[in-house]
Formats: structure tokens, C-alpha cells, sequence
């Protein structure tokens, strides 16, 4: 693996405001994985927006050389051509389309140039699925598919296109064990095939598992590019150059334990989905203790986050039966709104189609769930929702120019964070967060950790619903495991360990 496939040259972004990258190089092997880590805002999607004409040439300055020659991308299709293929955590799949079609759209293929020979895209997207391990009808629609499922049809789509190098975003964010494994599994087996992959992941397990080679950003600039062979690629190698510093308990320390008052609890709780026509929940039963974090722990698609919503307000109108206490008193939620009067709040795992307003700013998204809180008379009031968006800025440490910039420009870790701030400001007693870590780096993971303590020290109660097991493990006091929509089983985390949930998660 001495041929540079790519090599990117003192590459430098400006954004207003903010360097994102301050002459970056960087450069990779022929025929291997690189991996690509660092802190969220350190640069790793913009420079591979560079490298793939989303940022096009004229908007930064350096040097992008691909299989020896200098390259000026003016837009993704100019990369694509070459053989650069990139597959971002957001899928650019068509639901309502079959998997066939989303293939070769806009690649379609014809006999005369004028109608499109389905038989010979079948037959294609057939042997493309079989290459990446899908074993689907190529007729499927993307909708039908899970989201492991969809990215592998992304690579398929990818591969049709005689990709070279092949650069993944996130790839595995909103996986299970097992679909990620077997992503990991096709990257490795895709080098085999002579294709050249980029791993960009905040799961350092992963990069730890297959990358030959990683590079490190920090704040818009190279730190470092280590070789596995030689030993170099440990995680806490990864975490030290990511963050400048080491962090040797990923889980912060509490000292504070759970009081004996229960202040949530839920009785024969059932959920029937019209759209599915099923139940989503069966006969649920669990309590929540004052200052306690519980976790909830299951497989994706087990019911945790439906479990979760339809506490909050049932904003999917399930049919529900059971009851539900806050307090003490038993409570039922029409909607959102009552919940959050009631002192629920609810941190959504999808921050940027249902957490946030991107294209508003900061200080608009902080206040957006309690605007009651600085209005006068229906009129909000300018100077103290100022004075609310600084001290959250300030308490949650949000990296952003200003309270005016918009939510979009922000790094993941810091729009997580706006996220937090938003429902902190409604001063909950009880908060729900789904999957708050997703998406977001060891050093913003530990921030938020670091959060979780503050708020159940303060007396906050918060239930956790996670994929990641150490992070359950980590940072639970209890823990429940949802499995097919139900209760599968309870065990405080002193008694806990990654096989007995794995035991539990998949009895149903």
C-alpha cells in the first residue's frame, strides 16, 4: 500500500466567523481503510465536502490530488465521475422508490438510448446486492427496508458507479450491533475488491477493528496519522490526540444516589399503532426513582423509543391503555404540552429532523419549548430571551460565534447540546433522553455525561434509552431491558453485564 490514491494538500475553509480547516493535509493509500476521527467541528465532514465538490474548488484553498492528477471539483457529480463515491449519515435513498430504481437513477440504463431496459437493471441490481451481502428482491421499495438494509443499497448504488474510493460518513450511527458488524465486515471484504474506503466514526471500536491507517483532526488541522500495523491505533492513543488531553474514565464519577421516592410509574402499559396494526408496547410496567438515571436497554426496534413517546404526550397517536403516574398522581397526556407541564421532557434521538429548527439560531431553539416563560402579553421579550441563551451557552459550554448563528453551522456535540439547553429551560422534574450521545465524540460524550450527574445531583430524574452498551452500563443506576414491546427484564447495574442484557434483548 504505497501508492497515494489521494492526497489533499494544505487544504483551508473559511465559513464566516470560523476557520473550519487551517491547512489540513492529508493523505490516503491505495487498497486501504483510513480512518478519519476527531471532536465534532474538527473538521472531517467539510474536508471530505472538499475532496467531494460539495464545497467547490474556488471556496477553499490547497491542492486535491486523485490517482496522481490535480483535480477541481465544481460539484459532486465531477467527483463521482473519477470514481469518489460518498455516503453521508442521512441516506439519499427515494423511499418510495424500489431498490432497482434508486440504484441507477440518474445512471439509468437503456438499449437504444431512449427507454430504459428494466430486465437489465434487475439482473444488475441483482448481482450488485449479492456483492454487498443483501439478500432482498431488487423490486423492494427502500421504505420496506430497515436502515442497516438502506445502507447497504447506498453502497450497491455506490459500487454501480465504480467507485474507487468509497467514504462513509457515520456509516453505522443509527445501527444495531449486528448491522454495523456486518457493514464492518463488507468494508473489509470491498478492500479484498481493491476499493479504497474512508471511515469517518466517533465509534472508535470500529476504527479500531478495521482501519490500516487513521488520521486525527483537532480544530481544523492535522494532529496526527497513525499506522495499526505498527500498534499506533489504540483508543486511548485516539482519544488523547482527538481531545489534547487524556480522559482515562470515559464515565465520570458520581457520588450521588437515587432517593426512595418514586416520581414516575408506569402500570399495564399497552400501545396499538393503527398504522402498523399491532401493538408496539404489551402490558409495560417500571418505576423511576428521584435522582435516578435508568437506563433502557433493547435492540433497535424493540420498543424503547415508542415507549417513550407515547409517555410523552403520544405524539404518534398510538391507542393506549394503562396507567401512568407522575408524583404520585395519576396522569393522562393528551398531548406534548401536558406532558411538559407536568414536568416531562423529552429529548428526541433525532436532533435535526425533530430536535431542532436548523435554519433558526440558537437562542430561538433554547427558548422554543417554554416561550411562555419570557413573554409578556403573547410578546416575547427580546432582552431576556438574550439573557436565557447566554447562560445556557455558558452553563452547557455551546461552542458557536454567537446566540444568532444558526443552528445548522453548529457541530453535532453543540447542537446536542442546544437540544439539552432547549428542555432545561422548561425545567423538568423528569427527563427523557433518547439516544443523547448519537452522533457526537468521546469529548462531547463526556460533557453531556458530566451533565447527566449535575442534573440527577440536583434532583432531576432521567431515564436514558440507549444502543450503546457500555454507555448503559456506565451510566445507569438501573437498568430495564425492552424487548418486542415489552419489559423483558429489570437489574440494578452492579448485577449487570453487556451479555445478560444481549441474554434478554433478544428473548421475544
Amino acid at each position: 500500500m504505497s501508492t497515494p490514491i489521494l492526497e489533499m494538500k494544505n487544504i483551508t475553509k473559511t465559513f464566516p466567523g470560523v476557520k473550519a480547516l487551517d491547512d489540513v493535509t492529508f493523505s490516503v493509500q491505495e487498497g486501504e481503510i483510513h480512518g478519519l476521527v476527531g471532536e465534532n467541528g474538527a473538521g472531517k465532514s467539510t474536508l471530505m465536502k472538499v475532496l467531494s465538490g460539495v464545497h467547490p474548488h474556488g471556496t477553499y484553498t490547497g491542492e486535491i490530488l486523485f490517482e496522481g492528477d490535480l483535480q477541481k471539483f465544481h460539484n459532486i457529480s465531477e467527483s463521482e465521475e473519477v470514481g469518489i463515491g460518498i455516503i453521508y449519515q442521512e441516506l439519499a435513498l427515494v423511499p418510495e422508490m424500489t431498490v432497482y430504481e434508486n440504484i441507477f437513477l440518474g445512471h439509468e440504463l437503456s438499449s437504444n438510448g431512449l427507454v430504459v431496459d428494466w430486465n437489465e437493471t434487475i439482473k444488475r441490481t441483482a448481482e450488485l446486492l449479492e456483492r454487498v451481502g443483501l439478500d432482498v428482491n431488487p423490486s423492494t421499495k427502500v421504505r420496506d427496508l430497515g436502515v442497516g438494509k438502506q445502507q447497504l443499497v447506498e453502497i450497491a448504488k455506490a459500487l454501480h458507479r465504480d467507485v474507487k474510493l468509497l467514504i462513509l460518513d457515520e456509516p453505522t450511527a443509527a445501527l444495531n450491533e449486528d448491522d454495523s458488524q456486518n457493514l464492518l465486515d463488507l468494508l473489509k471484504e470491498q478492500r479484498k475488491h481493491g476499493v479504497t474506503c474512508i471511515l469517518i466514526t466517533h465509534k472508535l471500536k470500529e476504527v479500531i477493528q478495521v482501519a490500516d491507517t487513521v488520521t486525527v483532526l483537532r480544530d481544523g488541522q492535522t494532529v496526527c496519522t497513525l499506522d495499526a500495523e505498527a500498534g499506533e491505533v489504540t483508543e486511548q492513543a485516539l482519544i488523547k490526540h482527538m481531545v489534547g488531553r487524556e480522559i482515562t474514565n470515559i464515565y465520570p464519577e458520581r457520588e450521588h444516589a437515587p432517593a426512595e421516592d418514586i416520581v414516575l410509574e408506569v402500570r399495564n402499559w399497552s400501545a396499538y399503532s393503527p398504522r402498523l396494526g399491532r401493538n408496539v408496547l404489551t402490558d409495560v410496567n417500571f418505576n423511576l426513582h428521584k435522582g435516578e438515571i435508568l437506563g433502557f436497554a433493547g435492540l433497535v426496534g424493540s420498543g424503547r423509543t415508542e415507549l417513550s413517546l407515547s409517555i410523552f404526550g403520544n405524539p404518534d397517536g398510538y391507542r393506549l391503555s394503562g396507567d401512568l403516574f407522575v408524583g404520585g398522581k395519576k396522569v393522562e397526556f393528551g398531548h406534548p404540552g401536558d406532558a411538559i407541564r407536568s414536568g416531562v421532557a423529552y429529548l428526541t434521538e433525532d436532533r435535526k429532523d425533530k430536535g431542532l429548527i436548523l435554519i433558526q439560531d440558537v437562542k430561538q431553539n433554547i427558548t422554543l419549548a417554554n416561550l411562555d416563560e419570557i413573554s409578556e402579553r403573547g410578546v416575547v421579550d427580546n432582552n431576556a430571551e438574550i439573557k436565557v441563551a447566554h447562560d445556557y451557552v455558558e452553563s452547557l459550554d455551546i461552542k458557536t460565534p454567537s446566540i444568532e448563528q444558526e443552528v445548522e453551522n453548529l457541530s453535532g456535540g453543540n447542537q446536542q447540546k442546544v437540544c439539552v439547553g432547549k428542555w432545561l429551560f422548561v425545567k423538568p422534574n423528569i427527563l427523557i433522553l433518547d439516544e443523547p450521545t448519537r452522533g457526537i465524540d468521546v469529548g462531547a460524550k463526556y460533557e453531556i455525561y458530566t451533565i447527566m450527574n449535575e442534573l440527577v445531583k440536583e434532583g432531576i430524574s432521567v431515564i436514558m434509552i440507549s444502543s450503546e452498551l457500555p454507555e448503559v452500563l456506565g451510566m445507569s443506576d438501573r437498568i430495564y431491558v425492552v424487548s418486542g414491546g415489552r419489559i423483558a427484564g429489570e437489574m440494578p447495574t452492579s448485577e449487570a453485564t453487556q451479555e445478560k442484557i444481549m441474554d434478554l434483548a433478544t428473548d421475544y
